[in-house]
Protein backbone atom coordinates (compact mmCIF):
# COMPACT_ATOMS: atom_id res chain seq x y z
CA UNK A 1 0.00 0.00 0.00
CA UNK A 2 2.83 2.56 0.97
CA UNK A 3 4.60 1.99 -2.77
CA UNK A 4 1.26 2.08 -4.69
CA UNK A 5 0.13 5.42 -2.43
CA UNK A 6 4.03 6.66 -3.41
CA UNK A 7 3.66 6.04 -6.81
CA UNK A 8 -0.11 8.35 -6.86
CA UNK A 9 2.07 11.03 -5.03
CA UNK A 10 4.79 10.72 -7.67
CA UNK A 11 2.83 11.32 -10.84
CA UNK A 12 0.68 14.07 -8.66
CA UNK A 13 4.29 15.56 -8.36
CA UNK A 14 5.40 15.48 -11.58
CA UNK A 15 1.88 16.82 -13.16
CA UNK A 16 1.01 18.94 -10.76
CA UNK A 17 4.07 20.82 -8.67
CA UNK A 18 6.35 23.59 -10.26
CA UNK A 19 9.97 22.86 -9.91
CA UNK A 20 12.27 25.74 -8.07
CA UNK A 21 14.85 26.53 -9.99
CA UNK A 22 18.60 27.25 -8.77
CA UNK A 23 21.98 28.50 -9.82
CA UNK A 24 24.55 26.23 -9.32
CA UNK A 25 28.42 27.69 -9.90
CA UNK A 26 31.13 25.47 -10.61
CA UNK A 27 34.93 26.88 -10.26
CA UNK A 28 37.68 25.31 -11.90
CA UNK A 29 40.95 26.03 -12.40
CA UNK A 30 41.24 27.68 -15.58
CA UNK A 31 44.46 28.18 -17.45
CA UNK A 32 46.05 28.69 -20.45
CA UNK A 33 47.66 25.75 -22.40
CA UNK A 34 50.58 25.95 -25.13
CA UNK A 35 48.04 27.02 -27.94
CA UNK A 36 46.61 29.91 -25.85
CA UNK A 37 43.40 28.37 -25.17
CA UNK A 38 41.58 28.59 -22.16
CA UNK A 39 41.60 24.35 -20.61
CA UNK A 40 40.91 22.57 -16.84
CA UNK A 41 42.37 19.75 -15.91
CA UNK A 42 39.31 16.70 -15.41
CA UNK A 43 40.63 13.16 -14.31
CA UNK A 44 44.14 14.39 -15.73
CA UNK A 45 42.94 15.49 -19.32
CA UNK A 46 43.00 18.79 -20.38
CA UNK A 47 39.30 20.07 -21.38
CA UNK A 48 38.74 22.92 -23.37
CA UNK A 49 35.69 25.73 -22.53
CA UNK A 50 33.51 27.05 -23.97
CA UNK A 51 32.84 30.86 -25.06
CA UNK A 52 32.44 32.94 -21.81
CA UNK A 53 29.74 35.23 -21.71
CA UNK A 54 29.19 37.92 -18.66
CA UNK A 55 28.00 36.54 -15.13
CA UNK A 56 24.80 39.26 -15.18
CA UNK A 57 24.35 38.02 -19.25
CA UNK A 58 23.76 34.50 -18.40
CA UNK A 59 20.24 33.28 -18.82
CA UNK A 60 21.18 30.47 -15.93
CA UNK A 61 22.04 33.03 -13.20
CA UNK A 62 19.35 33.11 -10.05
CA UNK A 63 17.82 36.20 -11.35
CA UNK A 64 16.54 34.99 -14.76
CA UNK A 65 15.71 31.51 -13.56
CA UNK A 66 13.70 33.09 -10.90
CA UNK A 67 11.29 34.11 -13.89
CA UNK A 68 11.19 30.89 -15.79
CA UNK A 69 8.43 28.74 -15.80
CA UNK A 70 10.10 25.55 -17.63
CA UNK A 71 13.36 24.05 -18.52
CA UNK A 72 16.00 26.79 -19.04
CA UNK A 73 16.95 26.50 -22.76
CA UNK A 74 20.64 25.90 -22.25
CA UNK A 75 21.98 23.27 -20.10
CA UNK A 76 25.79 24.90 -19.16
CA UNK A 77 27.25 27.77 -19.92
CA UNK A 78 30.34 29.48 -19.03
CA UNK A 79 31.01 32.85 -17.54
CA UNK A 80 33.00 35.34 -15.95
CA UNK A 81 31.88 37.24 -12.64
CA UNK A 82 32.85 41.09 -11.24
CA UNK A 83 35.75 39.58 -9.73
CA UNK A 84 36.73 38.08 -13.53
CA UNK A 85 36.44 34.51 -11.71
CA UNK A 86 35.58 32.16 -14.61
CA UNK A 87 32.97 29.86 -13.24
CA UNK A 88 30.42 27.35 -14.92
CA UNK A 89 26.47 27.48 -14.38
CA UNK A 90 24.27 24.96 -14.26
CA UNK A 91 20.69 25.16 -13.68
CA UNK A 92 19.15 22.81 -11.16
CA UNK A 93 16.00 22.27 -9.76
CA UNK A 94 13.52 20.34 -6.50
CA UNK A 95 10.31 19.97 -6.19
CA UNK A 96 10.00 21.16 -2.34
CA UNK A 97 9.59 18.37 0.45
CA UNK A 98 8.31 16.59 -2.62
CA UNK A 99 11.96 16.06 -3.34
CA UNK A 100 12.87 13.58 -0.37
CA UNK A 101 10.32 11.03 -1.79
CA UNK A 102 12.02 8.50 -3.76
CA UNK A 103 15.24 8.13 -0.93
CA UNK A 104 12.93 8.31 2.12
CA UNK A 105 10.62 5.37 0.66
CA UNK A 106 13.63 3.45 -0.20
CA UNK A 107 14.81 3.48 3.17
CA UNK A 108 11.40 3.09 5.04
CA UNK A 109 11.13 -0.47 2.26
CA UNK A 110 14.42 -1.28 3.61
CA UNK A 111 13.30 -0.87 7.23
CA UNK A 112 9.94 -2.93 6.88
CA UNK A 113 10.61 -5.31 4.23
CA UNK A 114 14.27 -6.29 5.05
CA UNK A 115 14.57 -6.78 1.58
CA UNK A 116 16.63 -3.96 -0.22
CA UNK A 117 16.29 -5.10 -3.98
CA UNK A 118 12.79 -4.32 -3.92
CA UNK A 119 13.29 -1.37 -1.75
CA UNK A 120 15.81 0.02 -3.98
CA UNK A 121 13.67 -0.79 -7.58
CA UNK A 122 10.49 0.85 -5.53
CA UNK A 123 12.37 3.92 -4.89
CA UNK A 124 13.70 4.30 -8.55
CA UNK A 125 10.31 3.55 -9.79
CA UNK A 126 9.12 6.56 -7.68
CA UNK A 127 11.82 9.19 -8.49
CA UNK A 128 11.61 8.10 -12.29
CA UNK A 129 7.75 8.88 -12.68
CA UNK A 130 8.47 12.06 -10.76
CA UNK A 131 10.88 12.89 -13.36
CA UNK A 132 8.46 12.36 -15.87
CA UNK A 133 10.74 9.15 -17.03
CA UNK A 134 8.06 6.59 -17.35
CA UNK A 135 10.33 4.06 -20.12
CA UNK A 136 12.15 2.52 -17.13
CA UNK A 137 14.33 0.15 -18.86
CA UNK A 138 15.72 3.10 -22.14
CA UNK A 139 15.39 6.29 -20.28
CA UNK A 140 16.43 5.26 -16.18
CA UNK A 141 18.04 1.94 -16.09
CA UNK A 142 20.23 1.33 -19.15
CA UNK A 143 21.72 5.00 -19.04
CA UNK A 144 22.31 4.89 -14.91
CA UNK A 145 24.22 1.69 -15.59
CA UNK A 146 25.85 3.03 -18.89
CA UNK A 147 28.01 5.56 -17.11
CA UNK A 148 31.61 5.05 -16.60
CA UNK A 149 31.06 4.97 -12.97
CA UNK A 150 28.77 2.30 -12.97
CA UNK A 151 30.85 0.20 -15.29
CA UNK A 152 34.01 0.57 -13.16
CA UNK A 153 31.69 -0.74 -10.09
CA UNK A 154 30.28 -3.84 -11.93
CA UNK A 155 33.94 -4.34 -13.01
CA UNK A 156 35.18 -4.33 -10.25
CA UNK A 157 32.61 -5.78 -7.29
CA UNK A 158 31.32 -8.64 -9.48
CA UNK A 159 34.63 -9.68 -11.90
CA UNK A 160 37.61 -8.63 -10.12
CA UNK A 161 36.22 -8.44 -6.45
CA UNK A 162 34.10 -11.87 -6.76
CA UNK A 163 36.27 -13.83 -8.53
CA UNK A 164 39.45 -13.15 -6.66
CA UNK A 165 37.33 -14.61 -3.59
CA UNK A 166 36.25 -17.20 -5.47
CA UNK A 167 39.57 -17.89 -6.65
CA UNK A 168 40.61 -18.09 -2.84
CA UNK A 169 37.78 -20.13 -1.79
CA UNK A 170 39.36 -22.68 -4.27
CA UNK A 171 42.55 -22.82 -3.50
CA UNK A 172 41.95 -22.24 0.66
CA UNK A 173 43.99 -19.34 1.04
CA UNK A 174 42.19 -17.33 2.76
CA UNK A 175 41.52 -19.97 5.25
CA UNK A 176 44.91 -20.96 5.54
CA UNK A 177 45.81 -17.39 6.43
CA UNK A 178 42.88 -17.25 8.82
CA UNK A 179 44.45 -20.87 10.54
CA UNK A 180 47.98 -18.43 10.48
CA UNK A 181 47.15 -15.65 11.97
CA UNK A 182 44.61 -17.34 14.49
CA UNK A 183 47.73 -19.95 15.16
CA UNK A 184 50.53 -17.03 16.00
CA UNK A 185 48.26 -14.24 16.46
CA UNK A 186 44.75 -14.11 16.43
CA UNK A 187 43.79 -15.50 20.28
CA UNK A 188 40.64 -15.41 20.28
CA UNK A 189 37.84 -12.87 19.62
CA UNK A 190 39.42 -9.46 20.89
CA UNK A 191 42.66 -10.04 19.21
CA UNK A 192 40.70 -10.43 15.92
CA UNK A 193 38.70 -7.04 16.18
CA UNK A 194 41.79 -5.92 16.94
CA UNK A 195 43.92 -7.10 14.01
CA UNK A 196 40.60 -5.73 12.36
CA UNK A 197 40.55 -2.13 13.48
CA UNK A 198 44.26 -2.12 12.68
CA UNK A 199 43.95 -2.73 9.01
CA UNK A 200 41.31 -0.30 8.93
CA UNK A 201 43.58 2.24 10.08
CA UNK A 202 46.42 1.16 7.66
CA UNK A 203 43.77 1.46 4.81
CA UNK A 204 43.32 5.23 5.28
CA UNK A 205 42.23 5.76 1.90
CA UNK A 206 38.74 5.85 2.31
CA UNK A 207 35.42 4.45 0.73
CA UNK A 208 34.62 1.56 -0.74
CA UNK A 209 38.34 0.60 -1.14
CA UNK A 210 39.41 0.16 2.32
CA UNK A 211 36.22 -1.47 2.87
CA UNK A 212 36.18 -4.01 0.15
CA UNK A 213 40.47 -4.52 0.96
CA UNK A 214 39.67 -4.80 4.76
CA UNK A 215 36.68 -6.60 4.78
CA UNK A 216 37.85 -9.28 2.39
CA UNK A 217 41.28 -9.77 4.35
CA UNK A 218 39.71 -9.70 8.35
CA UNK A 219 36.82 -11.78 7.44
CA UNK A 220 38.42 -15.53 7.68
CA UNK A 221 40.27 -15.10 10.56
CA UNK A 222 37.37 -13.39 12.46
CA UNK A 223 35.11 -16.17 11.30
CA UNK A 224 37.56 -18.53 12.63
CA UNK A 225 37.44 -16.47 15.79
CA UNK A 226 33.99 -16.37 16.72
CA UNK A 227 33.38 -12.68 15.66
CA UNK A 228 29.56 -12.12 15.45
CA UNK A 229 29.37 -10.41 11.61
CA UNK A 230 27.63 -7.60 13.12
CA UNK A 231 31.01 -6.53 15.04
CA UNK A 232 32.69 -7.24 11.98
CA UNK A 233 30.79 -5.28 9.94
CA UNK A 234 30.55 -1.92 12.00
CA UNK A 235 34.86 -2.30 12.67
CA UNK A 236 35.47 -2.64 8.44
CA UNK A 237 32.30 0.14 8.02
CA UNK A 238 33.61 2.82 10.37
CA UNK A 239 37.29 2.60 9.72
CA UNK A 240 36.95 3.51 6.15
CA UNK A 241 35.61 6.97 5.40
CA UNK A 242 35.86 8.24 8.80
CA UNK A 243 39.65 7.35 8.93
CA UNK A 244 40.21 8.90 5.67
CA UNK A 245 38.36 12.34 6.69
CA UNK A 246 41.07 12.26 9.53
CA UNK A 247 44.76 10.72 7.89
CA UNK A 248 43.57 12.75 4.88
CA UNK A 249 46.63 12.16 3.19
CA UNK A 250 43.98 10.69 -0.21
CA UNK A 251 42.06 11.77 -3.19
CA UNK A 252 39.58 13.75 -0.54
CA UNK A 253 41.83 16.62 -0.48
CA UNK A 254 42.22 17.13 -4.13
CA UNK A 255 38.05 16.49 -5.12
CA UNK A 256 37.29 19.13 -1.97
CA UNK A 257 39.61 21.58 -2.34
CA UNK A 258 37.65 22.12 -5.97
CA UNK A 259 34.00 23.07 -3.98
CA UNK A 260 35.73 25.61 -1.64
CA UNK A 261 36.26 28.81 -3.40
CA UNK A 262 34.34 31.48 -1.89
CA UNK A 263 34.55 35.18 -3.52
CA UNK A 264 36.19 37.39 -1.72
CA UNK A 265 37.95 34.97 0.92
CA UNK A 266 41.55 35.38 1.07
CA UNK A 267 42.30 32.28 2.64
CA UNK A 268 40.64 30.02 -0.15
CA UNK A 269 41.61 32.17 -3.02
CA UNK A 270 44.40 29.73 -4.37
CA UNK A 271 44.16 25.89 -5.00
CA UNK A 272 47.47 26.23 -2.78
CA UNK A 273 45.28 27.86 0.13
CA UNK A 274 42.35 25.75 -0.51
CA UNK A 275 44.58 22.67 0.38
CA UNK A 276 46.28 24.36 3.19
CA UNK A 277 42.64 24.84 4.17
CA UNK A 278 41.37 21.14 4.37
CA UNK A 279 44.39 20.05 6.06
CA UNK A 280 43.93 22.83 8.71
CA UNK A 281 40.79 21.59 9.59
CA UNK A 282 41.58 18.29 10.45
CA UNK A 283 42.21 18.64 13.70
CA UNK A 284 38.17 19.62 14.03
CA UNK A 285 37.12 16.11 11.92
CA UNK A 286 35.50 15.36 15.79
CA UNK A 287 33.06 12.61 14.02
CA UNK A 288 35.87 10.95 12.10
CA UNK A 289 37.79 10.65 15.15
CA UNK A 290 35.23 9.63 17.73
CA UNK A 291 33.97 7.06 15.18
CA UNK A 292 37.67 5.76 15.19
CA UNK A 293 37.82 5.42 18.82
CA UNK A 294 34.50 3.90 18.91
CA UNK A 295 35.44 1.02 16.98
CA UNK A 296 38.82 0.53 18.89
CA UNK A 297 36.48 0.54 22.27
CA UNK A 298 34.70 -2.42 20.74
CA UNK A 299 37.88 -3.85 19.69
CA UNK A 300 38.93 -4.21 23.02
CA UNK A 301 35.11 -5.32 23.88
CA UNK A 302 34.41 -2.25 25.83
CA UNK A 303 30.79 -2.05 24.55
CA UNK A 304 29.25 0.77 26.37
CA UNK A 305 29.00 2.59 23.63
CA UNK A 306 28.11 -0.07 20.79
CA UNK A 307 24.40 -0.20 21.21
CA UNK A 308 22.25 -2.91 22.57
CA UNK A 309 22.04 -4.68 19.22
CA UNK A 310 26.27 -5.12 18.94
CA UNK A 311 25.78 -6.63 22.36
CA UNK A 312 23.68 -8.91 21.70
CA UNK A 313 25.44 -10.28 18.58
CA UNK A 314 28.57 -10.30 20.78
CA UNK A 315 27.01 -12.48 23.45
CA UNK A 316 24.81 -14.63 20.98
CA UNK A 317 28.44 -15.66 19.16
CA UNK A 318 30.25 -16.32 22.17
CA UNK A 319 27.17 -17.98 23.57
CA UNK A 320 26.34 -20.15 20.73
CA UNK A 321 28.77 -19.77 18.44
CA UNK A 322 26.39 -18.16 15.34
CA UNK A 323 27.51 -15.43 13.91
CA UNK A 324 24.48 -14.33 12.37
CA UNK A 325 21.03 -13.46 13.39
CA UNK A 326 18.67 -15.69 13.42
CA UNK A 327 16.51 -14.32 10.76
CA UNK A 328 19.75 -13.02 8.61
CA UNK A 329 20.19 -12.84 5.19
CA UNK A 330 24.08 -12.44 4.73
CA UNK A 331 24.60 -10.69 1.34
CA UNK A 332 27.32 -13.00 0.90
CA UNK A 333 26.23 -16.23 -0.87
CA UNK A 334 26.91 -19.84 0.10
CA UNK A 335 29.24 -20.45 -2.82
CA UNK A 336 32.00 -18.19 -0.73
CA UNK A 337 31.35 -19.21 2.67
CA UNK A 338 32.67 -22.88 2.24
CA UNK A 339 36.35 -24.04 1.33
CA UNK A 340 35.99 -26.20 -1.89
CA UNK A 341 39.56 -26.86 -2.14
CA UNK A 342 40.35 -30.07 -5.00
CA UNK A 343 42.16 -33.50 -3.82
CA UNK A 344 45.97 -33.24 -3.61
CA UNK A 345 46.09 -29.27 -3.39
CA UNK A 346 47.75 -28.12 -0.32
CA UNK A 347 46.71 -24.58 0.10
CA UNK A 348 49.39 -22.08 1.98
CA UNK A 349 48.49 -18.40 3.61
CA UNK A 350 51.32 -17.11 1.03
CA UNK A 351 48.52 -17.41 -1.40
CA UNK A 352 46.60 -14.80 0.61
CA UNK A 353 48.90 -12.54 1.34
CA UNK A 354 51.06 -12.26 -1.91
CA UNK A 355 48.12 -10.66 -3.41
CA UNK A 356 47.18 -8.34 -0.65
CA UNK A 357 50.35 -7.48 -0.82
CA UNK A 358 50.30 -6.94 -4.60
CA UNK A 359 46.79 -4.87 -4.41
CA UNK A 360 48.02 -2.50 -1.27
CA UNK A 361 51.70 -2.10 -3.35
CA UNK A 362 49.60 -1.24 -6.54
CA UNK A 363 46.39 0.77 -4.84
CA UNK A 364 49.67 2.98 -3.06
CA UNK A 365 52.03 3.32 -6.26
CA UNK A 366 49.20 4.64 -8.79
CA UNK A 367 47.72 6.82 -6.46
CA UNK A 368 51.02 8.78 -5.92
CA UNK A 369 51.79 8.36 -10.00
CA UNK A 370 48.05 9.40 -10.93
CA UNK A 371 46.67 11.51 -7.69
CA UNK A 372 44.24 8.77 -7.45
CA UNK A 373 44.08 4.91 -6.80
CA UNK A 374 44.05 2.71 -9.65
CA UNK A 375 41.25 0.11 -7.92
CA UNK A 376 40.66 -1.72 -10.67
CA UNK A 377 44.18 -2.28 -11.63
CA UNK A 378 45.00 -3.29 -7.84
CA UNK A 379 41.94 -5.44 -7.74
CA UNK A 380 43.41 -6.72 -11.42
CA UNK A 381 46.63 -7.70 -10.51
CA UNK A 382 45.89 -9.24 -7.66
CA UNK A 383 43.05 -11.66 -8.96
CA UNK A 384 45.80 -12.74 -11.73
CA UNK A 385 49.00 -13.20 -9.11
CA UNK A 386 45.92 -15.35 -7.43
CA UNK A 387 45.59 -17.57 -10.24
CA UNK A 388 49.22 -17.63 -11.44
CA UNK A 389 50.09 -19.46 -8.23
CA UNK A 390 46.87 -21.75 -8.19
CA UNK A 391 48.01 -22.89 -11.27
CA UNK A 392 51.88 -23.01 -10.90
CA UNK A 393 50.47 -24.94 -7.93
CA UNK A 394 49.33 -27.69 -9.78
CA UNK A 395 45.73 -26.79 -10.20
CA UNK A 396 43.91 -27.49 -13.04
CA UNK A 397 42.59 -24.49 -15.49
CA UNK A 398 39.21 -26.19 -14.86
CA UNK A 399 38.99 -25.88 -10.94
CA UNK A 400 40.31 -22.77 -11.32
CA UNK A 401 37.85 -21.35 -13.59
CA UNK A 402 34.94 -23.36 -11.32
CA UNK A 403 36.45 -21.13 -8.42
CA UNK A 404 36.46 -18.05 -10.36
CA UNK A 405 32.67 -18.76 -11.74
CA UNK A 406 31.19 -19.27 -7.92
CA UNK A 407 32.75 -16.36 -7.10
CA UNK A 408 30.99 -14.58 -9.38
CA UNK A 409 27.67 -16.43 -8.24
CA UNK A 410 28.77 -15.54 -4.60
CA UNK A 411 28.62 -11.68 -5.20
CA UNK A 412 25.81 -11.00 -8.10
CA UNK A 413 23.52 -10.23 -5.78
CA UNK A 414 25.35 -7.77 -3.68
CA UNK A 415 26.27 -6.26 -6.98
CA UNK A 416 23.04 -5.68 -8.77
CA UNK A 417 21.90 -4.02 -5.26
CA UNK A 418 25.36 -1.77 -5.42
CA UNK A 419 23.76 -1.07 -9.15
CA UNK A 420 20.19 -0.13 -8.07
CA UNK A 421 21.58 2.27 -5.02
CA UNK A 422 23.66 3.88 -7.53
CA UNK A 423 20.48 4.99 -9.78
CA UNK A 424 18.92 5.56 -6.04
CA UNK A 425 21.27 7.98 -5.63
CA UNK A 426 21.24 9.80 -9.06
CA UNK A 427 17.58 10.14 -9.27
CA UNK A 428 17.78 11.93 -5.92
CA UNK A 429 19.84 14.20 -6.92
CA UNK A 430 18.11 14.73 -9.96
CA UNK A 431 15.14 15.98 -8.48
CA UNK A 432 16.90 18.04 -5.82
CA UNK A 433 16.86 16.65 -2.65
CA UNK A 434 19.91 17.85 -1.34
CA UNK A 435 19.35 21.31 -2.91
CA UNK A 436 15.68 21.63 -1.06
CA UNK A 437 17.30 20.52 2.21
CA UNK A 438 20.04 23.30 2.09
CA UNK A 439 17.77 25.79 1.15
CA UNK A 440 15.82 25.44 4.28
CA UNK A 441 19.06 27.24 5.96
CA UNK A 442 18.64 31.01 6.28
CA UNK A 443 20.93 33.33 6.85
CA UNK A 444 18.85 34.80 10.64
CA UNK A 445 20.46 31.69 11.99
CA UNK A 446 22.73 32.92 15.26
CA UNK A 447 26.39 31.86 14.01
CA UNK A 448 26.81 29.16 16.91
CA UNK A 449 23.72 27.15 15.68
CA UNK A 450 25.22 27.01 12.06
CA UNK A 451 27.87 24.13 12.68
CA UNK A 452 25.38 21.98 13.72
CA UNK A 453 23.02 22.58 11.09
CA UNK A 454 25.03 21.98 8.40
CA UNK A 455 26.30 18.97 10.51
CA UNK A 456 22.18 17.47 10.40
CA UNK A 457 21.56 18.75 6.84
CA UNK A 458 24.62 16.67 5.51
CA UNK A 459 23.62 14.25 7.31
CA UNK A 460 20.39 13.80 6.10
CA UNK A 461 21.49 14.20 2.24
CA UNK A 462 24.15 11.72 2.46
CA UNK A 463 21.78 9.29 4.26
CA UNK A 464 19.31 10.20 1.79
CA UNK A 465 21.53 9.78 -1.34
CA UNK A 466 23.94 7.17 0.11
CA UNK A 467 26.95 9.28 -1.28
CA UNK A 468 29.65 11.34 0.98
CA UNK A 469 31.14 12.58 -2.29
CA UNK A 470 27.83 13.57 -3.92
CA UNK A 471 26.89 15.43 -0.91
CA UNK A 472 29.74 17.34 -1.04
CA UNK A 473 29.18 18.61 -4.55
CA UNK A 474 26.13 20.05 -3.59
CA UNK A 475 26.83 21.11 0.01
CA UNK A 476 29.88 22.68 -0.02
CA UNK A 477 29.33 25.40 -2.79
CA UNK A 478 26.35 26.04 -0.56
CA UNK A 479 27.62 25.92 2.77
CA UNK A 480 30.63 27.85 2.56
CA UNK A 481 29.36 31.18 0.88
CA UNK A 482 26.48 30.77 3.98
CA UNK A 483 29.16 30.31 6.66
CA UNK A 484 31.53 33.55 5.28
CA UNK A 485 28.27 35.47 5.04
CA UNK A 486 27.10 34.19 8.69
CA UNK A 487 30.46 35.33 9.98
CA UNK A 488 30.95 38.64 8.30
CA UNK A 489 27.14 39.78 9.36
CA UNK A 490 27.39 38.91 12.89
CA UNK A 491 31.05 39.90 13.45
CA UNK A 492 32.55 36.50 14.13
CA UNK A 493 35.73 37.42 15.97
CA UNK A 494 37.76 34.63 14.34
CA UNK A 495 35.82 34.29 10.82
CA UNK A 496 38.73 31.28 9.63
CA UNK A 497 38.38 29.53 12.77
CA UNK A 498 34.61 29.26 12.50
CA UNK A 499 34.41 28.43 8.38
CA UNK A 500 37.31 25.20 9.49
CA UNK A 501 34.71 23.94 12.06
CA UNK A 502 31.97 24.71 9.49
CA UNK A 503 33.77 23.13 6.76
CA UNK A 504 34.72 19.85 9.04
CA UNK A 505 30.78 19.63 10.13
CA UNK A 506 29.62 19.07 6.57
CA UNK A 507 32.55 16.09 5.84
CA UNK A 508 32.00 14.68 8.81
CA UNK A 509 28.14 14.91 8.68
CA UNK A 510 28.35 13.60 4.93
CA UNK A 511 30.45 10.80 6.30
CA UNK A 512 27.85 9.87 8.97
CA UNK A 513 25.08 9.97 6.63
CA UNK A 514 27.31 7.79 3.49
CA UNK A 515 27.79 5.57 6.49
CA UNK A 516 24.57 4.89 7.93
CA UNK A 517 22.28 5.03 4.91
CA UNK A 518 21.55 1.37 4.01
CA UNK A 519 22.12 2.64 0.02
CA UNK A 520 25.44 3.85 0.19
CA UNK A 521 28.08 1.52 -1.74
CA UNK A 522 30.09 1.33 1.79
CA UNK A 523 27.50 0.31 3.48
CA UNK A 524 26.59 -2.47 1.18
CA UNK A 525 30.01 -3.64 1.02
CA UNK A 526 30.68 -3.79 4.46
CA UNK A 527 28.33 -6.16 4.58
CA UNK A 528 28.77 -7.90 1.81
CA UNK A 529 32.94 -8.91 2.63
CA UNK A 530 31.79 -9.46 6.36
CA UNK A 531 28.95 -11.87 5.19
CA UNK A 532 26.43 -9.68 7.37
CA UNK A 533 23.14 -9.47 6.49
CA UNK A 534 21.99 -5.66 5.85
CA UNK A 535 19.51 -4.51 7.73
CA UNK A 536 21.35 -5.73 10.87
CA UNK A 537 24.38 -3.90 9.48
CA UNK A 538 22.53 -0.69 9.43
CA UNK A 539 20.46 -1.03 13.02
CA UNK A 540 23.53 -1.90 14.88
CA UNK A 541 25.46 0.57 13.53
CA UNK A 542 23.76 3.47 13.46
CA UNK A 543 23.56 3.43 17.32
CA UNK A 544 27.36 4.16 17.69
CA UNK A 545 27.26 5.97 15.32
CA UNK A 546 24.96 8.16 16.31
CA UNK A 547 26.50 8.74 19.79
CA UNK A 548 29.74 9.65 17.84
CA UNK A 549 27.65 12.51 15.49
CA UNK A 550 26.05 13.79 18.93
CA UNK A 551 29.80 14.20 21.02
CA UNK A 552 30.95 16.05 17.88
CA UNK A 553 27.87 18.37 17.52
CA UNK A 554 28.89 19.25 20.69
CA UNK A 555 32.16 19.73 20.58
CA UNK A 556 32.16 21.97 17.34
CA UNK A 557 29.28 24.29 19.09
CA UNK A 558 31.45 24.76 22.14
CA UNK A 559 34.51 25.22 19.55
CA UNK A 560 32.82 28.15 18.31
CA UNK A 561 31.51 29.54 21.32
CA UNK A 562 34.85 30.03 23.07
CA UNK A 563 37.22 30.01 20.36
CA UNK A 564 35.64 31.65 17.41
Amino acid sequence: MLFVACIGVALYVHYQVEKTWLEQSYVYHVYENAQGEQVYKFKGQEVLIGETVPYHLSPLNQQQLDKLDKAPAISQQWVVDQQQQIKLLKPAFHYGAWSLLPAALTICLCLITREPLTALFGGIVVGALMLGNFDLTDSVIIPNLATEGAVGLLLLYLWLLGGLLGIWSKTGAAQAFAHHMTTHYVKGPRSAKLVSWFMGILFFQGGTMSTVLVGTTVRPLADKAKVSHEEMSYIVDSTASPIAAVIAFNAWPAYIQALLFVPGVAFLATEADRLAFFFASVPFSFYGIFAVLGTLLLSLNITRFSGKRIRQARERALTTGQLDAPNAKPLSAKELQKCDVPHGYHPHYLEFVLPLITLVVTAIATFFVFDSPKINWAFGAALILSALIALAKGMSLMDLIDGFGNGLKGVVVASVILMLAVIVGTISKEIGGGLYLVALLGEQLPFWALPVLLQLITMVIAFSTGTSWGTYAIAFPLAMPLAWSVAQLQGVANPELFMMVCFATVLNGSVYGDQCSPISDTTILSSMTTGCDLMDHVKSQIVPATYAAICAASLWTLTVIFFA
